[in-house]
C-alpha cells in the first residue's frame, strides 16, 4: 500500500516538472519571437544560410523557400506550341500520359520556334498521381513545350484532380476535326479510284491500226 502511494505522488511530480519544463521552452520561444528578427525566404544555397539566427516559420503559402532552378516539380505542357509528336508519352516510364491526336491534310499553324503543326491535340492528359518526375518527357520533347515548373504544392483531396488536361478542345470540335478529316480523305479516295477507272479504260481501248493507203497516180490520155 505504501509503494502505491509513493508511485503515486511520484507520478505527479513527474506530471508538473515534465508541464513547467515544456512551458520553460514554450515561453522562451515565444520570446525569442517577439525580441528577434524573422528571418527572410532564402535558399540553403545562400551564402552564410546556417549562420543565421532569427525565426524559422514561414508565412505559409504567402512565404515560399525559393526551390532550385533545375528542381523536378509539376508538369506543365504549353498546348500552343506542342505538335502532338507522342514521344514524351513513349518515353515514360510510367504512362502518366494520355494523347489523342486528329490528323489534318494541311498545316494547322506554326509553334513559337516556326515548326509546322500537322495534328490537332484532341487530349493531352497528365496524370501526376502517376508521375515519378524523372524528366525524361521534357528532355524528349522537340519543341521543348513540355517543362517542368518550380510549383511544388499542387496536393488534392481526390486523386482524379491530379489528372491535369491540357488540350483546349471541346468535345463537338474533336468530333468536327475528325469528320472533317474523314470526309477529306474520302473525297481523296473517290478521286484516286475515278483516276484509276479513267486510266484503266483509256489502257482498254484498242489501239487504232495504221493501214497505208496506196496513192494512184492519174494518168492522162496520150
Amino acid at each position: 500500500m505504501k509503494e502505491e502511494r509513493n508511485s503515486y505522488f511520484k507520478n505527479i511530480k513527474d506530471s508538473v516538472s515534465t508541464t513547467v519544463h515544456g512551458a520553460k521552452l514554450t515561453l522562451g520561444h515565444f520570446k525569442k519571437a517577439i525580441t528577434t528578427d524573422r528571418r527572410t525566404p532564402e535558399s540553403v544555397s545562400a551564402p552564410g544560410y546556417f549562420e543565421k539566427e532569427g525565426i524559422e516559420t514561414l508565412y505559409y503559402p504567402e512565404e515560399k523557400v525559393p526551390v532550385p532552378v533545375n528542381g523536378r516539380y509539376q508538369l506543365h505542357n504549353e498546348i500552343e506550341d506542342c505538335i502532338v509528336c507522342d514521344k514524351c508519352a513513349k518515353v515514360c516510364p510510367v504512362n502518366c500520359i494520355e494523347i489523342e491526336s486528329i490528323k489534318s491534310s494541311e498545316v494547322i499553324g506554326h509553334t513559337s520556334d516556326g515548326t509546322a503543326k500537322r495534328l490537332y491535340p484532341a487530349k493531352f492528359n497528365i496524370d501526376l498521381a502517376k508521375c515519378c518526375y524523372c524528366g525524361l518527357c521534357t528532355t524528349v520533347c522537340p519543341t521543348e513545350c513540355l517543362t517542368m515548373t518550380n510549383d511544388f504544392d499542387f496536393s488534392e483531396f481526390n486523386l482524379e484532380d491530379l489528372d491535369f488536361k491540357f488540350s483546349k478542345m471541346t468535345e463537338e470540335e474533336v468530333q468536327d476535326k475528325r469528320l472533317a478529316y474523314e470526309a477529306q480523305q474520302e473525297a481523296k479516295k473517290q478521286s484516286s479510284m475515278k483516276a484509276e477507272t479513267t486510266s484503266s479504260e483509256t489502257a482498254s481501248k484498242p489501239k487504232p491500226k495504221f493501214r497505208p493507203r496506196a496513192r494512184v497516180s492519174a494518168k492522162s490520155d496520150s
